[in-house]
């Protein structure tokens, strides 16, 4: 196809040609079609212009369109809601006069109490129906009193007018000297004619302002409707209508969850029933507890939590549903949209207060926004979960709040090279960190002398006639202070080779620690037999778990069957929820949604908000309790079991059963001596080459064989050094 030539314009300039926007060749004798024509015009400067305001003409003319479109589209839809608010405004004000009408309020009242038989609830309301009934009497009684009332207002207001008026006019007449006849005449007229310019604008405005005040009381009325359909509703009304919990609500969110066995239900007639419909609660959300069908579990609904919290607009961390007390239904908890992302409060004790670890040491703050402050004495604790999601400073929490009791004794054992307790040292009695063995001995140690001080203090208790260890008895008493010991990162201590010990021991001490005033705490990131045993996760009351990855680790931490009873720590997102954790035996209910209060400290300054609470709780500690965490007396030197053996014997047999007794009462300080029994001593002394014999079931040990063993492993020594 040839390329059309430039031209010239009048002007000799050279002006190109437009092309059509599509060309094609078409054969000889061919009709060729308009809308495919080579067509060419001289694009001169002014039809350049031309074409440039017809276009902008163009897009503002459709812009003008569509914003009167727009414009337009508002003011219907505002006119629409304004007409269905004062619709909806008569439609309550009808259902009121009727429900006054015929007391309809009062007799279903009277009908729910029968039907409960409550007989003090259908008397008192029987009372109310009377009364009310009484007062529609007097009011119909007196009103047409209150009618005439009314006339002789109206008429006084008109004398009143007419008065003032009047004094107006004689003012006037004595200022100027006096009126003629004609001049009074005129001044009644013009008085007359107020008069009437008043009550006239007076009907005018009663006219006009009666109805516009009764269409706008309308409008007011029927705003506050909640039922309304969603086109009805101003942006407002629905934000709120996805912030508030509705029981319809709740039902609609049901039917969206995806359940067959719950869809099969509701197409069978069944309806939600709630035992406790929605209740706000603290200004942060709702508690409900409503029924399932037959054939859908608790269970259920807490595996649909994510499509929950979507049909009831909230994120997943702000919906917990989890099976209530009552059999068949589920107690969920619905918190306000943003709640989850606001961080806890600042720590209540960090500029005053003190606390008490028989009653309550403040941790943190529930989903309902309640302070969630449980006592230590006997619950102990054990905190769990993914590294760097809080458990160290939920330990912090714990031992900052015990060292503001001026009667706590505090011991804490750091299994890691970490100082997140450094500034704690003054308050601590104990305090010992690293990764060197020596750490893992002393805290071996420790449980030792607390499993000891367990069985002291029931001695005292009972020599004291005392059932359990009280504040009153603390007090009074230097040596039943409570002893608060924290074992951090305690999965170094139970797989070290003393961790077997370490278990037994703990285990024990929580066993029997309950009414002895002595608390144990333990953190770890791994929930393995090995780094925590599953017997003191069932022994404590206390159980938080941070975010984990899976139902093992969840239940490794907060019991066996938790996350099937949906509680769930897998439902916290790591490092979104860092702070937050699952937290067990602190309230009534059966778990709570913590976001631990945070003690905030500086990486690279080494600044700690702890050093001044510590500073502190120093004032106001009691001068009998141990701080400053002093030089203890280096544990007692090993010993020979047969030698402590020959010695208590010395030319006696004695049946193995007494033995044990008399190791003990030579060496009161060795551990070992404290807990060993007849049948223990008896293998003991067969390592050692005794050999006891039963006789009679009096296992009688005899001091020459027990000397002749001595005698024997002398000699052996003596070879061993040749």
């Amino acid at each position: 196809m040839s390329t059309p030539e430039p031209m010239d314009d009048d002007m000799g300039n050279v002006v190109p040609l437009r092309r059509a926007e599509s060309t094609r060749t078409t054969p000889p004798g061919a009709e060729v079609e308009a809308d495919t024509a080579v067509a060419g015009e001289l694009l001169t400067a002014d039809r350049e212009a031309e074409l440039a305001r017809q276009r902008a003409a163009d897009t503002n003319t459709r812009t003008r369109t569509e914003v009167a479109r727009d414009v337009a589209t508002t003011f219907g839809k505002s006119v629409m809601r304004a007409g269905y608010r004062v619709y909806r405004g008569h439609e309550q004000w009808l259902t009121h006069a009727v429900q006054a009408a015929t007391y309809a309020h009062y007799r279903e009242r009277i009908a729910a109490a029968r039907a409960q038989g409550d007989a003090a609830g259908i008397a008192e309301w029987q009372d109310r129906l009377r009364q009310a009934k009484a007062d529609r009497r007097d009011r119909i009684a007196g009103a047409p009193r209150t009618v005439l009332a009314l006339v002789r207002t109206v008429l006084l207001a008109v004398i009143v007018l007419f008065a003032v008026l009047l004094m107006m006019g004689v003012s006037v007449h004595l200022w100027e000297g006096g009126w003629t006849w004609s001049e009074w005449w005129g001044f009644v007229t013009a008085t007359g004619d107020v008069i009437g310019t008043v009550v006239m604008l007076g009907v005018q405005a009663a006219i006009i302002g009666v109805p516009a005040v009764w269409l706008l009381a309308a409008h007011r009325a029927g705003a506050s409707a909640t039922d309304v359909p969603a086109w009805a509703m101003s942006p407002t009304q629905r934000e709120e209508t996805h912030r508030v919990v509705t029981p319809g609500g709740i039902g609609e969110a049901l039917v969206h969850l995806g359940i067959p066995a719950l869809n099969k239900a509701i197409k069978a007639g069944w309806t939600v029933e709630f035992a406790t419909p929605p209740v706000r609660v603290n200004q942060r959300g709702y508690q409900a507890t409503f029924s399932l069908p037959l054939g859908v579990t608790p269970d259920m609904i807490s595996d649909k939590r994510d499509v929950l919290a979507r049909n009831l607009h909230r994120d997943p961390m702000e919906v917990w549903p989890n099976a209530a007390e009552r059999a068949g239904f589920v107690d969920l908890w619905v918190a306000d949209p943003g709640l989850s992302t606001k961080p806890a409060p600042a720590y209540p004790l960090l500029n005053a207060g003190t606390a008490d670890v028989f009653i309550g040491v403040p941790l943190g703050v529930s989903q309902r926004g309640d302070v969630v402050a449980p006592p230590l004495v006997s619950s102990n604790v054990v905190f769990g979960g993914m590294m760097g999601q809080g458990k160290s400073n939920a330990g912090r929490v714990v031992m900052l709040g015990a060292s503001l009791d001026p009667l706590a004794e505090l011991w804490v054992f750091v299994f890691a090279g970490n100082g997140d307790f450094d500034a704690y040292q003054p308050r601590l009695a104990r305090y010992e960190r690293g990764t060197d063995a020596s750490v893992v001995d002393s805290a071996v140690e420790s449980l030792r002398e607390l499993y000891d001080e367990v069985g002291r203090r029931e001695a005292r208790l009972a020599e004291l006639g005392a059932k359990k260890v009280t504040r009153g008895l603390a007090e009074k008493y230097p040596d039943l202070r409570p002893i608060v010991a924290l074992f951090s990162e305690c999965h170094e201590l139970f797989g070290s080779a003393q961790g077997e010990e370490a278990a037994e021991l703990a285990v024990q001490t929580l066993r029997r620690a309950r009414k002895t005033g002595i608390i144990l705490g333990f953190d770890t990131q791994s929930s393995r037999a090995d780094a925590i045993p599953p017997k003191i996760v069932e022994l404590v009351q206390l159980n938080a778990c941070f975010a984990v990855k899976s139902w093992r680790s969840n239940d490794g931490f907060l019991g066996d069957g938790s996350f099937q009873a949906g509680i769930r720590a897998t439902e916290l997102r790591a490092g979104k929820d860092r702070g937050t954790s699952i937290l067990t035996g602190a309230t009534a209910e059966r778990f709570e949604v913590l976001k631990w209060f945070f003690i905030q400290v500086n990486d690279d300054t080494g600044w700690d908000a702890a050093t001044e609470v510590i500073e502190r709780a120093m004032t106001k500690v009691h001068p009998a309790v141990v701080v400053g965490t002093p030089e203890r007396a280096a544990p007692p030197a090993p010993r020979d079991l047969l030698e402590d053996v020959s010695e208590v014997l010395g030319h006696d047999v004695v049946p193995v059963a007494d033995v044990p007794a008399l190791l003990a009462k030579l060496a009161p300080d060795w551990a070992p001596y404290r807990k060993l029994n007849g049948k223990h001593l008896r293998e003991l002394l067969a390592v050692e080459g005794v050999k006891v014999p039963s006789t009679g079931n009096r296992y009688p040990v005899d001091p020459v064989t027990v000397r002749e063993a001595l005698a024997k492993r002398a000699t052996r020594d003596l070879d061993d050094e040749d």
